[in-house]
């Protein structure tokens, strides 16, 4: 069963220097209990693509195509429908907790609001649950924390807090964005656990946006590869690992340390830098960094397709003549 469906979803910024094009003709759809990892390098237009979906783009922003979730389109709902899915059937947990909660309301009324507002429950039932879901998501002493200002909590804990807060409702969709930014590394392992068993347990789909492809290797299902705002490969994250097809997530994946590399070589960069989202390149995006290129990717956008390996890939060599 299909939860969200994207098509053909093309994001715009104006800007003083002229528009932006952040993301171009993107269409994905995420199944009920499926986890989709988004990767690829900074403004690759994975986190904007997911702001679009749920009407938070910046004021010069403007989103196209659509975005199907329970028969409705959101890129053409109004504020009062968008504010009755989101945080209710589709929850965010975003890169940054302490820029996403409020920071002069305790955490308790943060987490009772939620449920106060979409499940209509007492102050006393709210912070009741509250402070259960405190205690799911592994919080020492839950009900002191639950009586803390943001700043009071640690860098970990207030990122349990917002997956207490994404999973209050039992969203049938989490989008989560960078969960694990700048957390030290056993934190970041009990995050993912979290948020594991938030989907064993709900059977919630869920979007896992970022640009550590250990964390995706560990979680994913499926996995989209995105570039310069683009889709250039999506398939089973076994494949993607095992036989990536694109020239793009050889490279991705070739950057990536690993515990079983014998070889003792030095670790491999992608030469060259991201295309300016203003001044993209004609033809295929990625040529100017691809060892691969040939006349007609200089030319020619290529389009997502099936390839070799059974997934899709946007390359005119992978799904012509076979992965390079």
């Amino acid at each position: 069963m299909t939860v969200l469906d994207i098509r053909d979803l093309t994001v715009r910024f104006a800007t003083h220097d002229g528009e932006v094009a952040a993301v171009s003709n993107v269409s994905l759809s995420i199944a009920k209990g499926e986890c989709l990892g988004i990767v690829g390098e900074s403004g690759s237009g994975k986190s904007q693509t997911f702001l679009a979906a749920m009407g938070l783009l910046a004021p010069n922003g403007r989103a196209t195509g659509e975005v199907n979730f329970s028969g409705m389109n959101l890129l053409t709902a109004g504020e009062k429908a968008l504010n009755s899915v989101r945080g209710n059937k589709v929850s965010m947990i975003f890169q940054d907790p302490m820029t996403s909660l409020t920071p002069h309301m305790k955490v308790g009324r943060q987490l009772a609001e939620v449920l106060v507002r979409h499940r209509g429950l007492s102050a006393a039932d709210a912070r009741a649950q509250s402070i259960a879901m405190l205690k799911r998501v592994q919080i020492p002493e839950a009900e002191r924390r639950f009586e803390a200002y943001p700043h009071e909590l640690s860098g970990g804990l207030r990122q349990r807090v917002m997956i207490a807060m994404a999973l209050l409702c039992a969203p049938e969709l989490i989008i989560a964005d960078e969960p694990t930014t700048a957390l030290d590394v056993t934190v970041q392992a009990q995050i993912l656990d979290l948020i594991r068993i938030a989907k064993d347990e709900t059977n919630a789909a869920i979007v896992l946006i970022t640009h550590d492809l250990g964390v995706v290797a560990g979680l994913a299902d499926r996995v989209a590869v995105m570039y310069a705002g683009r889709i250039v490969e999506v398939g089973d994250v076994r494949q993607i690992f095992k036989a990536p097809q694109h020239p793009y997530t050889k490279g991705l994946l070739a950057c990536t340390p690993r515990l079983d590399d014998e070889t003792g070589g030095a670790l491999l960069t992608i030469p060259g830098q991201p295309p300016n989202l203003q001044r993209l390149p004609p033809g295929c995006a990625f040529n100017p960094r691809c060892a691969y290129v040939m006349e007609r990717c200089l030319r020619e956008r290529p389009a997502l397709l099936p390839d070799a390996a059974g997934g899709l890939s946007a390359c005119f060599l992978t799904n012509a003549q076979g992965a390079p």
